[in-house]
């Protein structure tokens, strides 16, 4: 059973590298993270009530992701039955099913659209760009700006959108997979510290915090495994140094370990001060003794380390088939 998952894991993150999110497709079907999200839209229109208290609003959000992650859990291990009575079809819709809730093609495509941005329109085409994956206020940002957000989208994505699912698909298969990307998608939707979501939301972030935690510790070796390949042993070690240094600056429990990994691997500045919805963050630097200035050639050679990262887990799977098929 585990050398079957390893090896639809393997063949899904190739899948998903050289074929991504075909527009063509989610155009006319409705992909399944936006099925998530309608999902716990409904729970967050009937059951989040200014009108509750904090406690009561908290124990909402606590029953809403418990169902949620309940419905996740059946629905992956039915279609995971399903799938296992149809032979070598089911095997190969499993991987296809698997590589859907990859995103290395398309998180790669999106940043590598906001360099070509920067060099085909200048900043203004870099801040339309970065506007499509980062919530920070685009208009505010400079050419440096831009290329950081970028780059620490990166960096964080890889975690959560690529390590996180991968691993977690190893550990249990479609049923954790696809219980990963409904927690995932929950702590972006209502996992906010607002006045709306602090209450309600409380427990999704939480457990996001938790589900995350070895990917985001295992996307830092990735990346230092790569940087060591690709850039050098100084990299390798600035990317396990700052990791382990800096990563605790970061106000997430986990984003800081990629980016400061990426920060340290490329040896630039990224995070400190940014604003969303008007409202300015103040934040540590990371890596403040990296270079500050930065463009889009930097972006493409983090794309080019993130490409590096995800062959190394590439690897790193296939090592686990290998190992599981001796035992």
């Amino acid at each position: 059973m585990t050398t079957t998952i390893f090896a639809i894991l393997l063949l899904a993150l190739v899948l998903d590298r050289l074929v991504g999110d075909p527009p063509w497709l989610w155009s006319r079907l409705p992909h399944p993270v936006v099925v998530f999200g309608a999902a716990i839209t409904f729970f967050d229109r009937r059951l989040n009530r200014r009108t509750l208290g904090r406690d009561a609003r908290r124990l909402a959000g606590i029953a809403t992701i418990f169902v949620l992650l309940t419905a996740s859990l059946v629905v992956g291990a039915l279609l995971h039955a399903l799938l296992g009575r149809l032979g070598l079809i089911g095997f190969v819709l499993e991987i296809v099913v698997t590589a859907i809730f990859l995103a290395q093609k398309s998180l790669s495509d999106h940043v590598t659209a906001v360099a070509i941005g920067l060099r085909r329109d200048g900043l203004a085409g870099g801040r339309l760009a970065v506007s499509m994956i980062v919530g920070r206020d685009p208009e505010v940002l400079d050419e440096p700006g831009v290329c950081r957000a970028a780059i620490e989208s990166l960096a964080e994505n890889f975690a959560d959108g690529v390590v996180a699912p991968a691993f977690w698909y190893a550990i249990l298969g479609l049923p954790g997979m696809l219980a990963y990307k409904m927690l995932n998608t929950a702590d972006s939707m209502i996992g906010h510290k607002n006045e709306t979501y602090l209450d309600f939301g409380w427990a999704s972030a939480r457990l996001d915090d938790l589900a995350n935690w070895p990917a985001a510790r295992l996307s830092s070796l990735l990346i230092a495994g790569a940087a060591y390949f690709r850039i050098g042993a100084m990299a390798a070690r600035r990317a396990l140094n700052l990791a382990l240094r800096e990563s605790g600056l970061h106000r997430s429990p986990n984003a800081g370990w990629p980016e400061t990994a990426m920060a340290g691997a490329l040896d630039i500045q990224l995070a400190g001060p940014r604003v969303y919805g008007g409202e300015r963050v103040s934040e540590p630097m990371l890596n403040g003794a990296g270079r500050a200035t930065i463009s889009a050639a930097d972006i493409e050679r983090a794309v080019a380390l993130f490409n590096s990262s995800c062959t190394a887990l590439l690897g790193l799977t296939g090592a686990a088939l290998a190992a599981n098929a001796i035992l």
